[in-house]
């Protein structure tokens, strides 16, 4: 599916790097072969998957706030690089609902910045950036949202989101429109749209996996909200193999790739929160847990993406089973607490064998 030889020396600028999907991208690329420059904040965690993978040795480190327009451009100039992927975001739910303001202003106007900054640099011609399932106006449907459907959001962080693919798709049409690919500019804009992803390695706050490994580690009791609320759960490495993916049929057919871009799960994959918590207890071998009656919040109860679309024009199809992607993700985990071997080993043969297979 991925072609180890179109990302050979490629140069890929990556924000967000720090981050988890950031760190497991730059592992992958590296591994692939291509010249990275990553522009993030610092590691948002402590622990740090980036740090654990040791990469800020391995690739062009930079620390930098997508916020910062003038900063961001100078970086991508200087660097020259033939793909942007754009991660950096404030990805979480409960803290956009405190901090509105930096939600929006990194969300959107971070987004607008990186575009700009694909502007006015001549070497790009490529451009994933990367959203959520939950820039969908969720209506709570059984089927799944396809493309084309409508953007929404309930909280600041889920609109911010929607916000940024409508951004995304007034940039396509008035700078980077497909029709004048060739002619007026060549550059390929998608974005990407993922589900919820799990992963050895996350350690941000508020999210299910992680608070369950902090809890398990402690021999703490496990609080789960919503837990009836059913979700797209992924493995990290299904979504960066599409995104992989889609920036490769990027050069092949910038015409038809410059779009909106769903990657999720089949069925078997939606679980709901209490499920995986139950599965995640199993893998790490003890534990107990208890729902809370009142999140505090509003979350939505459903959600679920079409992937016909990658299916189609990608050739890309998710492969692993979430019992597989939960039990690698506290495979991961357990190897951070017990201290036996290095993560980076681990990290590297799981990616490995999900390229052979």
């Amino acid at each position: 599916m991925i072609n180890p030889s179109f990302w050979r020396g490629k140069r890929v600028f990556l924000t967000g790097h720090t981050g988890f999907k950031g760190s497991w991208l730059s592992k992958w690329l590296l591994m692939l072969g291509a010249e990275i420059r990553g522009y993030s904040l610092d590691p948002p965690t402590q622990p740090s998957l980036f740090v654990s993978l040791g990469l800020v040795h391995e690739i062009d480190h930079c620390i930098g706030d997508i916020r910062n327009a003038d900063e961001l451009s100078s970086s991508v100039k200087d660097f020259n690089p033939e793909i942007v992927f754009h991660m950096a975001a404030q990805p979480l739910v409960r803290l956009s609902y405190k901090e509105p303001r930096m939600t929006y202003e990194t969300n959107v106007m971070g987004t607008l910045n990186v575009y700009e900054a694909v502007r006015a640099c001549e070497s790009v011609r490529a451009v994933v950036s990367i959203t959520t399932d939950k820039c969908y106006e969720n209506r709570e449907w059984v089927w799944g949202y396809r493309e084309n459907d409508a953007m929404g959001g309930f909280d600041p962080y889920s609109s911010s989101k929607g916000c940024a693919e409508i951004l995304s798709s007034a940039y396509r049409r008035s700078y980077f429109n497909p029709s004048l690919y060739g002619k007026a500019h060549q550059v390929a804009l998608a974005t990407a749209r993922a589900g919820n992803v799990i992963g050895g390695g996350d350690w941000a706050l508020d999210r299910l996996v992680p608070d369950c490994v902090r809890s398990l580690s402690k021999g703490e009791k496990i609080v789960i909200r919503s837990p009836g609320a059913t979700r797209p759960w992924q493995h990290v490495m299904e979504p960066l193999s599409g995104y992989l993916r889609l920036a490769e049929y990027m050069f092949e057919d910038p015409f038809n790739s410059s779009e909106g871009w769903n990657f999720g799960p089949n069925d078997d994959g939606l679980w709901t929160v209490e499920e995986v918590v139950a599965e995640t207890i199993k893998n790490w071998g003890s534990g107990h847990y208890e729902c809370e009656t009142n999140p505090g919040f509003h979350e939505a109860n459903l959600l679920k993406l079409d992937v016909s679309k990658a299916r189609a024009k990608l050739k890309w199809v998710p492969r692993m089973l979430t019992t597989e992607a939960i039990n690698k993700t506290i495979e991961v985990y357990k190897r951070h607490y017990e201290r036996q071997s290095s993560i980076s080993e681990l990290v590297s043969s799981q990616i490995h064998e999900y390229m052979k297979d």
